[in-house]
């Protein structure tokens, strides 16, 4: 791995004060901020660029190019492949852009066109990303994998009562109120008004919002808590941790845990890798398809612009065409050829 010019080591550590302080980002994204910066250091050491001030337009192109065609990336155990994706190669140019404009900002390069917000002569270098729509689950998928913690026929040997419930109820949350798993894992008992079947979550940029459930959801959540969270807490009792979900040994559950509890359910109940995301996708799209607002799904979603939120009205205009070709008597050929494409 290429070394960061010496000048470069410390403005990342002003710069990773800047993300967590300044920008509220969580640690997780600034990790991300910062790995995505180790190409740059890679492309300065091969293109002989000593100082991050010669950083310009002309470098760019060659860095995008090199991004794209050659750069050798890891893509198994012993697999190699070489160049990014589009959509890669726009992240780590939006990083790049991001840590130039700190730069600036902080007098450390001189200004420059290129790192200002919407600047069209950045914009114009950056490939345009091809944007698959998002994996959604059918209603029926959903039914299935929510039931799936209480059927011993398909998940085998089942685990203690306890976490079965609290599975049953993970479920029926992500899909009940579409939230991020980081956000999920982060929920306190306080966070929690099961009575008004309302919840307060944290998301990006420390947002707070207030996200509705239904009744299947405040049922399994009153069980979870009643029956199932003092078993989990064990001998640590009311003293224990604030989270909601735990793990078998009375912590806060990781979301590394509920993403291969998700997985791992959707495996055995509709035979396909799902993630805690596909049920915020699918929360989405079914809140769409059954006719309510793109501002209100906006707003439950924590996006912050309802171009991001956009995207699922393209999901739910292909999933009622589907529907259609399957349905209308006069629209089967063409079923039968999607179908097969």
């Amino acid at each position: 791995m290429s070394v960061p010019p010496v000048e470069a080591v410390d403005y990342m550590q002003g710069y990773r004060a800047h993300l967590l302080g300044e920008r509220n980002l969580s640690q997780y994204t600034v990790r991300n901020y910062l790995d995505d910066l180790t190409p740059l250091f890679q492309s300065m050491e091969l293109q002989g660029v000593q100082s991050l001030a010669q950083v310009d337009r002309a470098f760019l192109r060659r860095y995008i190019s090199w991004l794209m065609s050659s750069r050798p990336i890891k893509a198994g155990p012993s697999q190699w492949k070489r160049g990014h994706d589009r959509a890669s190669v726009t992240r780590h140019l939006a990083s790049l852009r991001s840590f130039f404009r700190y730069l600036s900002a902080e007098g450390i390069v001189p200004p420059d066109p290129l790192w200002k917000r919407g600047s069209r002569q950045s914009r114009s270098l950056i490939p345009k990303a091809e944007k698959p729509l998002p994996r959604v689950l059918g209603k029926e998928e959903v039914e299935r994998l929510l039931n799936t913690p209480d059927n011993p026929e398909v998940i085998g040997k089942p685990h203690s009562v306890a976490m079965q419930v609290r599975d049953r109820a993970i479920l029926e949350f992500l899909y009940a109120t579409g939230l991020r798993v980081s956000e999920l894992s982060d929920l306190n008992l306080r966070s929690l008004d099961v009575g008004r079947r309302v919840v307060r979550a944290v998301g990006k940029g420390s947002k707070e919002r207030e996200v509705v459930m239904g009744r299947p959801a405040q049922e399994a959540l009153q069980r979870y808590i009643k029956e199932a969270r003092p078993m989990l807490m064990g001998p640590k009792g009311p003293n224990g941790t604030e989270a909601l979900f735990l793990n078998r040994f009375g912590g806060r559950l990781s979301k590394r845990s509920v993403q291969e509890m998700v997985k791992r359910y959707s495996l055995l109940s509709i035979d396909t890798k799902a993630h805690p995301h596909t049920l915020r996708h699918s929360f989405a799209t079914h809140m769409l398809d059954g006719g309510a607002d793109l501002r209100i799904v906006q707003e439950l979603l924590g996006h912050s612009s309802p171009a991001t939120t956009q995207i699922y009205t393209h999901v739910s205009l292909a999933q009622s065409r589907k529907e259609y070709l399957k349905a209308h008597p006069r629209a089967r050929e063409d079923a039968a050829r999607l179908n097969d494409s």
